[in-house]
């Protein structure tokens, strides 16, 4: 265990005066250690590490928790890539600490194991002491629990970051984890979870608001961001909130929700809807704002509607010159009826440039109602598409539920990652397709729906028909008319790109430079995670600069010092331009490893990718006897 890992003696000493002695070990601690210590008695300190529970009974705390597990897991991906980097876990849990997900580094995944730190098992304080985890959902803030200010002895190795996650009426819905060895957990780690948190939390308010939602903030360029203060209000009275509006109103929940929204914004505010203005509060103050609708009472969706608003005020595709002409062609194609597929690299913008798609089509007055099929489990993909009637399975709601097709009545469907849906079910969404009647699981009567349809995949769906792992009158049936997005490194707007999401993930506000060295470092970076990559690093540069900072080359994480720019890449591959991208990602990683003398994780570095990718490269080197496909 390395020196940073070791309790500290401070942390030994309260030890030694709380466990042997029976003493307040308050003046050597933390005080959110030494409450949790003292909520943490009934805890035998020599339990042993439980084991998980049945993966059936998991199964259904995960239905359970779908809302959070669908919002959630674009961070939990986005978090992965730091915690793979670090040698680091990040799992998500909901309200009671039950662990849910876990993603990160294959190397400490079996340490956490080791100590129960893994899907099935509960973290709350009251199984397991204080942890990260349950504190923070004790707590209801964002912390850390280092080596020996665990509860349990054998936990002593671990270093935590938690936060917690609120629905938008102050209730805890779950919380997000970054864990490994001691000295791998640090402040940087807790601000990672706690901005994650807060993305959390805006998703879900959004898929979970009917009625009004006002998106406001101070500054105007916010409006749209993660950091937008949001208010939902439903018959005049605010029902909801996320936490930036109570910090920019100066409130609680309790002295925010319930309100009537008139004593409390004007009379002004049911003016705003569908357009940005400033909105003038009853003492005088102005904030920048817009209002959305999110549809009637008996649609049965709040947050389609939520779709909708998210939709009017998605963040604009920055390459006019690329982006604007297929989104012209994509819009005259939709409004014919003709399924819109936009391909692209994962992170490269599908899903912005599908709710602009839908912003601009005949359809902009309905939902736009996106389904990421990549992160729902299999066994719910089928009740999240399709709906179902109330007893259809175990978990399920007792008046059931209509389903992601049915809310899209009058809209935009936007199926993410259609690759990723299971080939059972790919019939029964080809036949909705076709007939455009929809029938719930359990039974029932069948109703007839009417949308405009948009997919998006990063895989290419040909190759994957050829595999038979996707059906070739399904491929016909979504790929009406293909857009391809570019790369972030194909870009040639990427430095003023750069620039503007520099300022919007934080660095305005702290009233941050970004010095030349760093912008060139950053734009001739390759960016394999695109632009989700590039928002995920520009979070990490701001959380770590003081106000008023210069963010110089030096700032820059080490893997975009050691990877090769672009120009080395295009070199690799100038000798065969019209190479499909498959093809030339081939050649960059076997060039990478010969230059690497084989050393995968050298490769990797140089790349600027994680190792699983070089793995998974080498993996598909040697097909499976009697397959000679790729």
């Amino acid at each position: 265990m390395s020196e940073a890992s070791v309790p500290s003696v401070s942390v030994a000493q309260a030890r030694e005066l709380f466990f042997a002695q029976g003493r307040d070990p308050a003046p050597w601690i933390a005080p959110h250690i030494s409450r949790s210590w003292q909520r943490s008695r009934p805890v035998d300190p020599q339990c042993i590490d439980p084991t998980p529970m049945a993966p059936s009974l998991l199964n259904e705390r995960r239905e359970q928790a779908m809302r959070l597990l669908s919002c959630a897991q674009p961070e939990l991906d986005g978090l992965a890539e730091h915690a793979v980097g670090n040698g680091c876990i990040v799992a998500l849990s909901d309200a009671t600490g039950l662990i849910l997900e876990e993603i990160g580094s294959p190397d400490f995944l079996p340490k956490a194991q080791r100590v129960a730190l893994q899907p099935g098992v509960e973290w709350s304080e009251s199984h397991r002491g204080t942890n990260a985890i349950g504190t923070a959902l004790a707590e209801r803030v964002a912390l850390m629990v280092l080596g020996g200010e665990h509860y349990l002895a054998q936990n002593g190795r671990l270093g935590c970051a938690a936060a917690p996650i609120f629905s938008g009426r102050g209730e805890l819905a779950g919380a997000l984890d970054i864990s490994g060895e001691t000295a791998r957990v640090n402040h940087h780690a807790l601000g990672l979870v706690r901005m994650a948190a807060q993305q959390v939390e805006h998703r879900m308010l959004l898929a979970e608001a009917s009625g009004h939602v006002l998106r406001f903030h101070a500054r105007p360029a916010l409006i749209g961001t993660a950091r937008e203060g949001l208010m939902v209000i439903e018959g005049g009275r605010i029902v909801a909130a996320n936490r930036v509006a109570l910090d920019l109103f100066g409130r609680s929940w309790e002295g925010l929700l319930d309100l009537n929204a008139e004593e409390f914004l004007g009379a002004q505010w049911p003016r705003m809807e569908h357009r940005r203005s400033l909105l003038t509060l009853p003492g005088g103050r102005q904030i920048a704002t817009v209002m959305e609708r999110t549809g009637t009472a008996n649609s049965g969706t709040g947050r389609t509607g939520a779709r909708q608003a998210m939709a009017a005020n998605a963040a604009p595709v920055d390459n006019d010159d690329v982006v604007r002409p297929l989104l012209a062609r994509a819009v005259r194609v939709l409004n014919e009826g003709v399924p819109v597929l936009v391909n692209g690299e994962t992170g490269s913008g599908k899903e912005v440039f599908s709710r602009r798609l839908h912003a601009a089509s005949r359809r902009s007055a309905g939902p736009f109602v996106a389904v990421d099929c990549a992160s729902l489990p299999e066994t719910l993909i089928e009740a999240e598409l399709f709906g179902y009637e109330e007893g259809a399975f175990t978990g399920a709601r007792r008046k059931g539920m209509p389903g992601r097709i049915r809310e899209a009545h009058g809209g935009v469907l936007f199926l993410d990652e259609i690759a990723e849906i299971p080939l059972a079910l790919q019939t029964r969404l080809l036949r909705v397709l076709e007939g455009r009647v929809v029938t719930p699981l359990g039974g029932g009567q069948g109703v007839a729906v009417d949308f405009d349809l948009v997919c998006a995949t990063h895989a290419g769906l040909p190759a994957l028909v050829e595999a038979g792992r996707f059906r070739a009158d399904l491929m016909y049936r979504v790929a009406g008319f293909t857009v391809a997005l570019p790369a972030l490194h194909e870009r040639a707007d990427r430095r003023a790109l750069i620039a503007r999401l520099f300022l919007e993930s934080g660095g305005a506000a702290k009233h941050l430079c970004l010095e030349n060295d760093a912008l060139e470092r950053l734009a001739a970076y390759r960016w394999p995670g695109n632009v989700r990559e590039l928002r995920s690093v520009l979070r990490a540069l701001v959380a770590l600069a003081d106000p008023g900072d210069a963010v110089s080359a030096d700032a820059l994480p080490a893997h975009l010092h050691d990877a090769a720019p672009i120009a080395d890449f295009n070199e690799a591959t100038a000798s065969q331009p019209n190479a499909p991208l498959q093809t030339i990602t081939r050649h960059a990683i076997d060039e990478a490893l010969r230059a690497c003398d084989h050393d995968v994780a050298r490769a990797a570095r140089r790349l600027g990718v994680h190792r699983s990718t070089v793995y998974r490269h080498l993996a598909r080197q040697r097909p499976p006897a009697g397959n000679t496909k790729d």
